[in-house]
């Protein structure tokens, strides 16, 4: 494979001129397909064949008009102090402000006074807006329309604050993104010394980006795409394709000061850091694509689009490197800076580098820093054992917004639990007595809510009125949808624990409503659907552990020819898993130095987080493995003494990767100050990973157990090594080509195995 990729990169740097003009292309014909066959994004997290959104499906086919898929909006209104909203004054503002909110995308206005939705002081109350299409498809006049609602408000002197989903926070400016490429490029230039080379991997990496992203905006136009995708798409793609150039840029470098030609060390330098490029970005892809295992539509559509982007970032690094490489000359390795100190950022063997010193030091003391390495990990896991899941609501939502506003008002006023309502939907269908049957679920929750202790604030029942009409109109409706709705307001959160419990215990107790009466109960509302994915990504997370590891595992037996390395590799993973879900628990969940993210409240965990965080570690993880360990095996190949090979090869590697994994972090930093939460919490969490990975892990645990095994860490059945092909990462057959790229004497003889 080598050998390959060694053409692959000497051609590219020879005909610089057809590469960079195909990518060009590429990007300028994706920048109009996006520009005219974009569509929206949504922050939709949906599953099909879960309770909760069987509940919802159910509401939509049977009673269309109550659009259970539609956005909502909670319009506050809140009265100065020593008045009330029930004053008539106020009383008609509040009704002219929301009869101006009338669309033709509204189904539904619920107003205060009519629900009873006041505080018992009369200065807080709100009303719920429900639209007949998703917040994205929501028009310009359906937006600037709830927006006049806050200036009505304003001119009767009311204060209005907006929450829901209807009104989407506009998009930012990619400060994230400035943050990673500000970082990678001071990181840059101090590993290389020179402008124009820390430029090179920044400029691949921005391409590779821009493609990977105009592709997904192209595609929104024919597919309905979470707003996660491009964004982690983003995320992963300037993170791995800034150090995927770095590695074979750090070679070439490295190839160009031991005399090779430009074209000749541009072949070399794909065909050995290349071909460990290639392998680090398969485990990658093979990380991010598994998450297709679960079932779940966002997480699928995010993984393969972030698999997407890595390939390609993967495909530039091999091709457009080169050829920006062939243009720029010897530019890449003159014109240092005058302040930073020449150094070969590959090493040399002769000389005593603080990686030498440090993997030196490991060596000797192996034992201990294995145990020490080992307990600091496990220590700062421990808040893993407390973590708590949940969905994303207002209530995590930057202090002062006009969401975390509304929905503080509501809790304050109302209690918590009247921000996330639960919903009990009665499908009456096969009911003998569907009258009946609602009835007698309403009577088992309010049961429930009558016991010492219970977690309901109040039931809202179906049928709200025992005059004659009222049962009349209750009944015609039921034989007409044949469906009725009773609502469960909690005591707490949306997100809290005891709101998780309240979804079990109701579904317990109208668990035998299909015996006794024919009718079925199911629960919904936003935490019921939290609960059921929970659940669901619980149930496959086991089925995707066995199938991304254990394909990684066998792409890494074949790399390094060895059982004992990719097993070593897959058990450190989980080491670092622990320290970022136990950090993310610590800041998130428990508060503790929250404030330096932006953040001014505690919540629950990203439901989703540690399964996509396993994802995505688990790829990058196996980056820093093979970066390090490739070097390590190809002393070794070469005849060096195994526990010798470890401290060469970890010194020929270590300044590079630590360059990559602080890049990393920046780009994972940049994204953690970020408002929204869902991208504020992932940032964080591999950050820490990265940081936890690269340094406690692949440069201080791993090179501390390969000390220790001395030989045995490479071995290998025979059996198995005749099955295995040889893919030969460490380049030997390319040691073999002389100057011109023609076969000559082989440098160098391969250990039998």
């Amino acid at each position: 494979m080598a050998l390959h990729l060694f053409r692959l990169g000497r051609w590219s740097f020879l005909h610089r001129k057809v590469v960079a003009s195909v990518w060009v292309l590429l990007l300028i014909g994706l920048a109009i397909g996006s520009a005219t066959l974009s569509g929206k994004t949504n922050d939709n997290f949906e599953l099909r064949g879960i309770e909760s959104t069987q509940a919802f499906d159910l509401i939509k086919e049977r009673s269309p008009q109550a659009s259970p898929d539609g956005a909502t909006a909670r319009v506050v209104f809140e009265a100065p102090k020593g008045s009330a909203l029930t004053e008539p004054a106020y009383k008609t503002a509040v009704g002219d402000a929301l009869a101006a909110v009338k669309t033709a995308d509204v189904a539904s206005i619920v107003d205060p006074f009519a629900a009873g939705t006041v505080s018992q002081d009369g200065r807080v109350g709100y009303a719920t807006v429900t639209y007949t299409k998703q917040s994205v498809e929501l028009t310009q006049a359906d937006k600037d329309a709830l927006s006049d609602v806050k200036q009505a408000g304003s001119d009767a002197g009311l204060g209005v604050a907006i929450g829901g989903d209807a009104l989407q926070a506009e998009t930012s400016p990619p400060t994230a993104e400035a943050i990673g490429i500000v970082v990678a490029f001071v990181v840059l230039t101090l590993t290389f010394g020179s402008l124009v080379a820390a430029g090179m991997p920044l400029v691949t990496a921005i391409v590779g980006v821009g493609i990977g992203f105009l592709s997904i905006s192209v595609l929104t136009g024919f597919i309905e795409l979470s707003s996660t995708t491009p964004a982690l798409g983003t995320m992963l793609g300037l993170a791995v394709g800034i150090d995927y150039a770095l590695f074979i840029m750090s070679r070439y470098q490295h190839e160009v000061r031991r005399g090779r030609s430009l074209e000749d060390a541009a072949g070399r330098a794909v065909g050995t850091a290349g071909s460990a490029v290639v392998f680090a970005g398969l485990t990658v892809i093979i990380a991010l694509a598994g998450l297709s295992v679960c079932g779940i539509g966002f997480l699928t559509q995010t993984g393969l689009a972030a698999a997407f982007i890595v390939a390609l970032a993967v495909l530039i690094a091999l091709t457009l490197l080169p050829a920006i490489l062939g243009f720029a000359g010897h530019r890449t390795t003159s014109g240092r800076l005058r302040f930073l100190r020449s150094r070969d950022t590959e090493g040399d063997d002769a000389v005593r580098t603080n990686g030498r010193r440090w993997v030196g030091l490991v060596s000797r003391a192996k034992w201990p820093v294995l145990v020490a390495g080992v307990a600091v990990a496990a220590i700062a896991s421990i808040p893993v054992a407390s973590m708590q899941l949940a969905l994303p609501d207002d209530a995590s939502k930057p202090a002062g917004s006009d969401a975390r506003v509304a929905y503080d008002l509501i809790a304050d006023n109302f209690g918590a639990g009247a921000n996330g309502p639960l919903v009990v939907v009665v499908d009456t269908k096969n009911a003998d007595d569907p009258a009946g049957a609602v009835a007698a679920v309403t009577a088992d929750l309010q049961q429930l809510a009558g016991r010492p202790g219970s977690d309901i604030a109040a039931v809202v029942p179906a049928l709200t009125s025992d005059t004659p009409e009222a049962k009349q109109a209750f009944a015609q409706q039921l034989d007409a949808v044949q469906l009725a709705t009773i609502t469960v307001i909690p005591k707490s959160g949306p997100s809290d624990e005891s709101t998780k419990n309240l979804v079990a215990d109701i579904r317990d107790s109208v668990s035998g409503l299909a015996d006794q009466t024919g009718a079925r109960a199911l629960v919904t509302g936003q935490t019921a659907v939290g609960v059921d994915i929970a659940d669901k990504l619980t149930a496959v997370f086991p089925v995707y552990l066995l199938v991304v590891v254990g394909l990684a595992v066998f792409l890494l037996i074949a790399v390094f020819r060895s059982i004992w390395v990719p097993i070593k590799a897959a058990l450190g993973f989980l080491l670092s898993i622990g320290v970022s879900l136990g950090a993310t628990v610590a800041v998130f969940q428990w508060g503790w130095l929250n404030d330096l993210l932006g953040l001014d409240t505690t919540s629950p965990v990203l439901f989703i987080l540690p399964i996509l965080l396993t994802g995505i570690l688990f790829g990058l993880a196996m980056d820093y493995e093979v970066f390090l360990v490739t070097r390590m095996r190809e002393a070794y190949v070469h005849g060096t003494p195994a526990r010798q090979a470890v401290i060469d090869g970890f010194a020929h590697s270590a300044r590079v990767v630590v360059a990559a994994a602080f890049i990393m972090v920046g780009v994972f930093i940049g994204f953690a100050l970020s408002d929204d939460v869902i991208l504020k919490t992932i940032g964080f969490a591999l950050a820490v990973g990265v940081l936890a990975d690269a340094f406690l892990v692949r440069m201080t645990i791993v090179p501390a157990i390969m000390a220790i095994a001395g030989d045995r860490i490479w071995w290998m059945p025979r059996w198995l090594g005749r099955l295995v092909p040889d893919l030969d990462i460490e380049g030997t057959k390319v040691d073999a080509l002389d100057e011109g790229g023609r076969h000559a004497e082989p440098v160098g003889v391969e250990r039998a195995q």
